[in-house]
């Protein structure tokens, strides 16, 4: 039997193509993900291992805040460590250090290079004197002195940038520094795709920092003493608990986790996607077999009328399934290979990261092999054993009945598996949990597919009812051919409506975002215009420009807005600084209890479901924990509604911000202007004072609209292009179910064309017959993707502020393209069929 079936493969090797570019790709995009997310984790690891092998202590304060977003931001320490540190035995060398601040360098051409808040972060630190210590390597000129600035060689070539020449840097204002010198990192053009300005100790102090204060010591040890004994001995030597000594391999070890937290995520992001594509390729496997199995149910009939048992027949379709599977995933694993090095070199290519070989472990081959042989051998191994219950009297007939829409069993698990994900969906919608939301969708989707032969033949039959309105005959089998078998109908379209109900999820939390914002910001901002920094929580402007434009005599109010991360009441949160006595002026915050103007450098205003659920009450004091300057007491002195324009629950002067932040930056500035001033006399007012600053952005209120919904446009783009995959896959199904469904009706076309139907007939009808099979898949997806969105969007709760408004016009252009992917897939089987 093995013979039979390897000799019935090779007789038709081109069944099986589809089958190979679904498995394949589904697993090249599964082994690509985890080849780019080792490579970056590996090349991280070597670059921050070569970088701090000089570096043998590291000492810090132990007062940290965990960041909601960024990195975590730790307390400062007092230069006086830097001796106190160097005197004990064994030390050979001790640096202090300030760096990871806010720096942005400006080009020849006046722009800011990099983007800051949007991208690699744009930093500036402490350029250390001992190359040992340094993990920075000068390529060309000379240390920077006082008035002058060392930069990475990246920014130097994108900003066309030379040794000598009187640069800009945004400190956060505008400084010139003479350009000293030019330097890699480690190997590295620069760090990870970030900018980097480095000064000596007493600028970086003076514009990064405080003076007298650092941000670490960085210690190098003599000869013979381990880093361990030398961690010991320092810390021995400070006994002090609000600081804290990490040995070299400590603090390389914990650059490395951070970078390998964020590979990981991506991983985990990416590789979504590629389940979702070997998730589509399942139900191409289980379709395209299902189809070969009724194709062959006389060749297995007559096998068995010949002495051949339901096991012998079924370990004979094991054995074509078993030798696709092993074929088609060697080739997804090499693909897949291929993939990574492509991806990995434009990496590469946009962040400057140092050339390294690719990381192909056993382990990654492995999983990508071994989730193909699964899926494949898992989709095939049902439709092998229907075949193997042909019974041999079936050899004597020429059509194969299909009941599976007939099915009490296929009914009552889809009908309940239907029911209760959509009762799961709507509990988390009441209780404001996407978790329980998501699992609800989880079920319903399984629900719906497992009904889909049931549903397939009354749908299709109401969908087709145009086909023979226009095409007369042609239309009327073209419907009857989409009816008439539910379960290759089904599973054909299955493979689509994923794809498309994952697309039209996100088009409508898309559209959904995009409304919100539109209406958070008509309903909060009752200002004119707005300087925007394109930066939110690292970076931005000097708290000066706020001064500048309040001075001007066409502006009534001005209210900067800066975001930073603190610890309140023991969880990291993020909060907004304000100048409380003019922000009313600017933004509508729905003030319901106390004043905005009361609040002052100890007080501190917060949201109202943040009240209630922490208990709090108007004038109570509660602890507020800053990285520079640690916990402090805060008195709440207004209860707001609205954090439209805040992002986050809790609002603080300018002059507490001031108070417990050295590196003052603001993100935003609203503006006002005075009575009787026109428009665009304010306008250019306001940009003339903020020309300084390269990274300003001076916007009315609908281009600040356009600003925030850019962002939701890109990953919409962004996620629909990493859907395709699995929409290709998709296709091919449909081409490759019209391809076999050709082959396995050739008697009857024959018939069809002997009385009469032209060939372009027979082309249309197969055609329409796709169209609505595409078409039954794509509304599908659309209406289950309508519902799923709906849930997101409502079940985000009240504190998300989120508007239902689905794009209706991206749905209905989603349907189009859906029917005309239909038409598209059925281009080679129309012309096989003619």
């Amino acid at each position: 039997m093995r013979r039979v079936a390897l000799r019935g493969l090779a007789a038709n090797k081109t069944r099986f193509i589809s089958t190979f570019v679904a498995i394949g790709l589904g697993v090249a995009f599964l082994v690509s993900v985890l080849i780019v997310s080792g490579t970056v984790s590996s090349t991280f690891d070597t670059l921050f291992a070569d970088a701090n092998k000089g570096t043998d202590a590291f000492v810090r304060s132990s007062s940290v805040i965990r960041s909601e977003f960024g990195q975590d931001r730790y307390g400062r320490i007092d230069q006086s460590l830097v001796a106190k540190v160097g005197s004990v035995p064994g030390v050979r060398v001790t640096l202090g250090d300030v760096g990871g601040e806010y720096a942005r360098i400006v080009g020849s051409d006046g722009k800011a290079i990099g983007s800051s808040g949007q991208g690699p972060p744009t930093l500036g630190g402490t350029w250390l004197s001992d190359e040992g210590l340094s993990p920075w390597r000068l390529a060309e000129g000379a240390p920077p002195g006082p008035g002058e600035v060392v930069i990475d060689r990246a920014s130097a070539r994108d900003g066309k940038l030379e040794v000598g020449q009187t640069i800009t840097v945004l400190v956060p204002q505008p400084e010139t520094f003479v350009l000293s010198g030019i330097a890699r990192f480690g190997s590295a053009d620069n760090q990870g795709g970030a900018s980097w300005a480095l000064f000596d100790l007493p600028t970086a102090q003076k514009y990064l920092a405080s003076p007298a204060k650092l941000d670490a010591v960085v210690v190098a040890a003599q000869p013979g003493v381990s880093q361990t004994e030398l961690a010991r001995r320092i810390s021995e030597a400070v006994n002090d608990s609000g600081i804290s000594v990490l040995t070299g391999a400590q603090r390389t070890k914990e650059a490395q986790d951070q970078v390998a937290g964020f590979t990981q995520s991506l991983t985990v992001f990416f590789g979504a996607f590629a389940g979702i594509a070997v998730v589509v390729s399942s139900f191409v496997i289980y379709n395209t077999f299902s189809i070969i199995v009724a194709q062959r149910g006389r060749e297995m009939a007559l096998l068995r009328a010949i002495g051949a048992s339901r096991a012998q027949v079924l370990r004979a379709n094991a054995v074509e399934a078993a030798v696709v599977s092993l074929l088609a995933s060697t080739l997804g694993v090499l693909a897949g290979v291929g993939l990574g090095a492509l991806l990995t070199g434009v990496l590469k290519s946009t962040t400057q990261l140092p050339s390294s070989g690719l990381q192909i472990t056993a382990g990654t081959l492995a999983l990508g092999f071994g989730v193909g042989v699964f899926v494949t051998m898992a989709s095939a191994m049902w439709p092998a054993v229907r075949g193997s219950r042909v019974p041999p009297l079936a050899a004597m007939r020429d059509v194969a009945i299909d009941t599976s829409g007939r099915s009490r069993v296929r009914l009552g698990l889809g009908l309940a598996a239907a029911a209760a994900g959509v009762a799961v969906v709507l509990d988390g919608v009441s209780a404001d949990d996407l978790g329980i939301v998501g699992l609800g969708a989880l079920a319903l989707l399984a629900g719906v597919i497992m009904l889909g032969p049931v549903i397939a033949g009354p749908v299709t039959r109401v969908l087709g009812l145009p086909a023979p309105a226009v095409k007369g005959v042609t239309g009327a089998i073209a419907r009857q051919n989409a009816m008439r078998n539910p379960q290759r109908t089904a599973g054909t379209a299955a493979a689509l409506l994923i794809g498309v109900t994952l697309v039209s999820a996100i088009a409508v939390l898309a559209g959904s975002l995009k409304a919100s914002i539109d209406d958070q910001i008509s309903r909060s901002f009752v200002g004119d215009v707005t300087v925007n920094s394109g930066s939110f929580g690292e970076g931005g402007f000097s708290h000066d420009l706020a001064g500048q434009l309040s001075r001007l005599p066409e502006v009534a109010a001005v209210a900067p807005f800066a975001y930073l991360s603190v610890e309140i009441d023991g969880d990291g949160q993020n909060i907004a600084a304000t100048d409380a006595a003019t922000a009313g002026k600017l933004i509508d915050l729905g003030v319901r209890e106390g004043k905005l103007t009361d609040l002052d450098a100890r007080s501190v205003a917060v949201i109202d479901t943040r009240m209630r659920s922490k208990g709090w009450r108007l004038g109570q004091e509660i602890p507020v924990r800053f990285a520079e300057t640690g916990l402090q007491k805060m008195r709440i002195a207004a209860v707001f509604t609205r954090n439209d324009l805040t992002n986050g629950d809790y609002i603080i002067d300018d002059s507490a911000y001031a108070a417990n932040v050295a590196n003052v930056v603001d993100q935003l500035v609203f503006v006002k202007f005075a009575p009787g001033v026109d428009f665009t006399r304010g306008r250019d007012a306001v940009a003339a004072a903020a020309k300084l600053y390269p990274q300003a952005k001076v916007q009315d209120q609908q281009q600040l609209k356009e600003t925030y919904t850019q962002q939701v446009n890109f990953f919409l783009s962004f996620v629909v292009v990493l859907l395709m995959l699995s929409i290709i896959i998709a296709v091919i199904g449909i081409a490759n179910t019209l391809k076999l469904s050709v082959h396995e009706r050739i008697r009857e076309l024959g018939l069809v064309r002997a009385v009469g139907m032209t060939r372009r007939q027979t082309r249309s009808s197969v055609r329409w017959e796709a169209a609505i099979i595409s078409v039954f898949g794509t509304m599908g997806g659309i209406t289950l993707g309508f519902f799923f969105g709906w849930a997101f969007v409502t079940g985000a709760g009240e504190a998300a502020h989120l508007t239902f408004q689905p794009q209706y016009g991206l749905l209905f252009g989603i349907l189009v393209v859906g029917g005309l992917v239909g038409v598209a897939a059925a281009r080679k089987p129309a012309k096989r069929a003619a």
